[in-house]
């Protein structure tokens, strides 16, 4: 009896340190779909109204589940994004440098301001643009929409 509870225990304990998937793709999907239905059609087609270059970083699990500096629960696995002027649901499209892929955005959150950042995205962004293994990378931000929500 003492050995079949000493081996329940063992493959629970094995069991408890499996590997897991931290973030899961097919989550950053759904959120793309449901952020990309959200923003105007043809708003990628819209003229720019100001553009930045500098360095962008990403956030993830710290702050997920939390709200935003716009009042929504961040979704580090959704589309969005910080910045440290714009108005909330100010449209951007940030593009990366290195790589050139580009996604179409709302600002729904302040960042502090750091002479060194432009932009903070959210852990969804960050894999749409590949610079995940990175952690910071070159940007060109450019505004689509001025945003009418808080500044």
């Amino acid at each position: 009896m003492l050995r079949l509870i000493s081996l329940l225990f063992l493959v629970i304990l094995l069991a408890a340190c499996s590997a897991t998937v931290r973030y899961q793709k097919n989550k950053v999907e759904q959120a793309e779909k449901e952020v990309v239905s959200d923003i105007e059609p043809g708003i990628d087609d819209a003229e720019v109204l100001e553009t930045q270059t500098g360095v962008a970083s990403f956030y993830a699990d710290k702050y997920n589940g939390l709200p935003t500096y716009s009042g929504e629960i961040y979704d580090m696995n959704g589309l969005s994004a910080a910045h440290p002027s714009y108005r909330m649901g100010t449209i951007v499209r940030v593009t990366n440098l290195y790589n050139k892929k580009s996604v179409t955005i709302p600002i729904n959150d302040r960042m502090p301001f750091r002479p060194d950042r432009i932009i903070d995205l959210s852990y969804g962004v960050a894999i749409a643009l590949d610079m995940v293994t990175a952690g910071i990378v070159d940007v060109k931000v450019e505004v689509l929409k001025w945003g009418e929500g808080r500044k």
